[in-house]
């Protein structure tokens, strides 16, 4: 589909607010941002993922900028592209990345935003910056709760409701201050006025999933409540959301958590690379925290208001009564054998959809056939694993005062 019916719309943008506003979005010219990326060179590149490359970049004002460029044009990739900025051209959060603005000109597809100087949490917890050991016990505490608060927002103060659908390590980018902002909404869904969940294309990341969304599609608010507890066991222990045992078997971060947990060996949970720097009371309030959001019934989960509560130390009646449910879950045998049997979300995968297990940085597809429930599309290791549907409408768009509108799937 052509944006010249957007870059025209684009132009009766209220500019008197957008002036206003220092964070306000705007357009960008193909130009300018080959331009500030050196033509997209090679030395600017961020890093990579299923969308396409992104570039550090630097504007004539000398502001520093990220720019996402798509890596092949698609009508998934254009609806892909449309709906992140439909998401940030309408939320406005201390803990969310700004959009500075987009491109659109041929088939080229870019989106510009905030540089984040301190790349991603994937990068300290498991990547370049691991060994520098930057994330103290402070920062990391930090990290969750501004993470939460993010998430709080989207839940609960945008309008419409939004669910993220990708909560992970790499999308919580860092700024200059190690302050979280939680990023890439192309996978998120607005949730109609009065609606408990949408059904869906499953998308998002192994390991991350909600068992009723990766089963039946059903994305719900608890979706990213359950994703958010995955990445809080990641801050606390230094571990990845699946560990590797051998060639045919993963085992989840839960798994490998709650009976250390149900000990309360919490000193045995908490990362290595902490050298037993952190505030016991603080790492087992973010531990059990995590474990109460990442259960398999979305009923006994919290919402994320109540994970800041609990996070911040505000509610800690709450936090016994739901620890003691928790680990009471755990005593019968049965409970145990089926929580371990649902736990790991390959298995959840192989059983639902007959389908083996993807190698690391493999890209494959997952899907059923002869089902009315939707084909998913997952992202393993930063690789989006995704199936494109023949004669697939392309979106259609318009430009409000709040950003695009229609830029849902349809």
């Amino acid at each position: 589909m052509a944006f010249g019916s957007i870059l025209c719309c684009g132009k009766g943008f209220d500019r008197k607010k957008k002036e206003e506003s220092k964070t306000a979005w705007r357009i960008f010219s193909l130009k300018e941002l080959h331009a500030a990326t050196n033509n997209f060179n090679y030395d600017n590149k961020l890093g990579e993922g299923g969308f396409g490359s992104v570039y550090w970049g630097q504007l004539w004002d000398g502001s520093q900028i990220a720019v996402k460029r798509l890596k092949v044009w698609s009508d998934k990739a254009e609806l892909e592209f449309v709906v992140e900025i439909e998401v940030l051209a309408r939320i406005r959060h201390k803990n969310l990345l700004t959009l500075r603005g987009y491109s659109a000109e041929g088939q080229e597809r870019l989106i510009v935003y905030d540089y984040m100087p301190n790349s991603s949490l994937l990068s300290h917890l498991h990547g370049q910056h691991s060994a520098e050991c930057l994330l103290d016990w402070k920062r990391r505490m930090n990290i969750s709760i501004g993470s939460a608060e993010a998430i709080v927002y989207l839940h609960n103060h945008a309008t419409p409701h939004i669910i993220h659908r990708d909560i992970k390590a790499s999308n919580v980018l860092l700024d200059s201050d190690f302050q979280a902002r939680v990023a890439d909404f192309g996978f998120a869904k607005f949730v109609p006025d009065g609606a408990t969940h949408v059904t869906t294309k499953v998308k998002g990341t192994l390991g991350y999933l909600a068992p009723e969304y990766a089963m039946l599609g059903k994305a719900s608010e608890s979706c990213d409540v359950y994703s958010y507890g995955i990445l809080l066991l990641e801050i606390a222990t230094g571990r990845r959301a699946l560990q590797k045992l051998n060639l045919t078997s993963n085992r989840s971060i839960t798994d490998w958590a709650l009976p250390l947990a149900r000990e309360e060996n919490f000193r045995e949970l908490a990362d290595p690379k902490l050298k037993g720097n952190f505030v016991k009371d603080e790492l087992k309030r973010l531990i059990i925290v995590a474990l109460v959001c990442a259960q398999k019934k979305p009923e006994r989960r919290p919402t994320m208001v109540e994970v800041v509560e609990l996070l911040k130390g505000e509610a800690k009646d709450k936090l016994t009564n739901l620890e003691n449910k928790l680990f009471k879950s755990w005593h019968s045998a049965d409970d145990h054998k089926n929580e371990i049997r649902e736990d790991n979300a390959d298995s959840i995968l192989e059983r639902k959809y007959d389908t083996p297990k993807p190698e690391s940085k493999v890209a494959e597809t997952v899907s059923k056939e002869k089902d009315d429930t939707p084909k998913p599309e997952f992202k393993v290791a930063e690789t989006t694993i995704s199936e494109e549907k023949d004669g697939t409408p392309k979106p259609e768009y318009k430009v409000s005062d709040s950003g695009f509108e229609g830029a849902q799937e349809r």
